[in-house]
This record gives structure tokens, sequence and C-alpha cells, in this order.
């Protein structure tokens, strides 16, 4: 519990302040309280994704602490908002970049997260994106958005390519959440508010993504296969999130994507609204070839044999409930 006050704590600090050296100790709050949570079950790989995140988040915070140095030194201001320098706003950029995990700063992710059980995963997945948004979302007027919407449609690219060949859950979940911090990264400079809502329905989406893997004890696409055996609503709720993840009309997914696309056509980036309404694809294969292999071993069992799977309320599943309602229904 402390741990996870600590981690509540870095994040509010970086939330309120609006002095660089308040944003970054908020970081590395942040950091230090997860790094226990991760190497929590003693396993070679815990440890070795947890080694892997300690080093990547802690060049970022160096690299934005350096960022705001140089901003001070320049204007005399260590106020966030007072960023005059361009040199600081593209190593702000670039820090916060390698801390959340855009492309081509990217390759620590899927390792960290196969390394993590589910839960670990889902905090990183979800609440670790919070505090470097909240920077961005500050300072959007003052980066640079070519430096934006290259990162961004790189991370779209990237993340769709790269899942294509994945065989495990959670490093499919690691591109799936590149390619969509892509989407929230390339309109963040032309509309912040698409923006926070794609982040809000991607942590929605996630969280019940993880949360519906952790109850089917599924972390390998073979192993969700079997799963509809075990539980056919829980398969048919797996399905709808999943499709709803990549972007599928009807279901919430679709509504942040065709807004920003819409936005980007507004705005005449036309040639990047293709790559990556095309690059979406890509991800909306590997989604489907995991819906693909859990409804080819749906039983052909009779529809009254679907109540007898009965989950125990939980607070876990009261949550896992409210994701999946509003990750398809929205």
């Amino acid at each position: 519990s402390l741990l996870l006050l600590s981690l509540g704590l870095g994040t509010t600090i970086t939330f309120m302040g609006s002095h660089w050296l308040l944003i970054w100790m908020g970081l590395e709050i942040n950091t230090m309280a997860i790094i226990p949570l991760m190497i929590h079950q003693q396993h070679p790989r815990a440890v070795e994704a947890t080694t892997k995140y300690f080093l990547t988040q802690a060049t970022a915070s160096a690299l934005l602490l350096f960022a705001g140095t140089t901003n001070a030194w320049m204007t005399g201001q260590w106020n966030i908002t007072d960023m005059l320098s361009p040199t600081s706003a593209t190593l702000i950029t670039l820090a916060l970049a390698l801390k959340i995990g855009l492309a081509p700063m990217h390759f620590w992710l899927p390792e960290v997260l196969q390394g993590l059980n589910l839960t670990t995963g889902l905090i990183l997945s979800t609440w670790q994106k919070l505090a470097p948004f909240a920077i961005l979302l500050q300072l959007y007027p003052l980066l640079n958005p070519n430096i934006l919407m290259a990162l961004g449609v790189t991370s779209i690219v990237v993340g769709g390519w790269s899942g294509l060949n994945q065989t495990q859950l959670r490093k499919i979940l690691a591109y799936s959440s590149i390619a969509h911090l892509g989407w929230m990264i390339t309109i963040i400079h032309f509309a912040p508010n698409l923006t926070l809502l794609n982040l809000t329905l991607y942590i929605i989406m996630t969280t019940s993504m993880f949360l519906l893997f952790n109850t089917l004890n599924a972390t390998k696409i073979n192993s969700i296969s079997v799963s509809a055996t075990k539980s056919p609503l829980l398969s048919i709720m797996t399905l709808l999130t999943l499709l709803s993840l990549g972007g599928l009309p009807p279901l919430s997914g679709f509504m942040p994507k065709w807004l920003i696309l819409q936005e980007m056509a507004k705005q005449d980036l036309l040639i990047p609204a293709t790559i990556m309404a095309l690059a979406t694809l890509l991800s909306l294969f590997f989604y489907l070839r995991l819906c693909y292999m859990m409804t080819l071993t749906i039983s052909p069992t009779p529809i009254f044999l679907f109540s007898s799977w009965q989950a125990k309320t939980t607070q876990m599943n009261i949550l896992l409930t409210i994701t999946t309602s509003l990750s398809i229904l929205l």
C-alpha cells in the first residue's frame, strides 16, 4: 500500500507542479514506486524487465532535468510554461517520448511488459502514462509540431508492423500501446482535447483487456484459444474489447480514431492521415487474429450452458464489468 500511495503521489505532484524540479521529482517518485512492484515476483525475466525499465526511465528523467536546466539557464525562469528555447523544447519532447515509449524510443516497452505479471503490466500501461501526458498537455503550444507528427506516425507504423509476428499477449498489448500513443501524439498540437479523449478510452480498453486476460489466466495466444470452453461469456467480451481496441465501428475504440482523422483532414494533413489509417489496418490484423483464435474453438453448446459460469462479486470483477461495458458501448 505504501508503494501504491507513492505511485499516486508521484503522478499527483507532476499534475500539480509548474516548476521543472517539482515535475522531475514527481516523475522520479513514480519510477521509484513501481520498481519494487515489478521485481516483486522473484523471476529472472522480472529482474531483467525491472533493470531495463529503470535504465530507460533514469535516462529520460536525466534528459528532462537537463532540458529544464537549459531552459532555466537561457530564460532565468523555472516555470514550465516559460519555455522559449527550441533546444529545450526538442529535448523535452524526446525525454517524454522515451518515458512513454514512442517509436523510435520504444524498444524497452515490449521487453519490460513481457517480464511483468498482468497486474503490474496494467499499472505500467495505464497509470504510468498519465504524468508524461500531463506535461505534454501543458506544453503542447511550445513544442515543435513536425517532431510530434514524425514521432506519432512512426509509432503507429511500428506498433502495427511489430505486433504482427508476436505470440505473447503482453507483447501484443505493448505494441498496441505504442500505436495508440502514436495517435495521441499526432493530434496533440492541433486538438489536445482529442488526445485526452483518446487517452481516457485507451486506459479503459487496456484495463479491461488486462483484467480479462488475468481472469482467463492467459499470457500466450494459444492459452486464449481454450478460454471459450472455460467461459463463453468472457471470451465474447474479450473478442468485442479486442475489436474495440482495433477501432472497428460501432464500438468505442472507433470514436477517437474517427475524430482524429477528421481533425487532421481539417488541418490539411492528408498524407499523414492516410498513412495512419493504413497503418491501423496492421494493428487490426493482429487483433482479428486473436479473435480468430478465440472463435475457432467455441464449442457448439446450446445457449443455456452459458449461465453455468458465474463469477464471484469481487472488486476486480466489478471493475472488469464497468471497463468492458464502457470499451464496447460508449
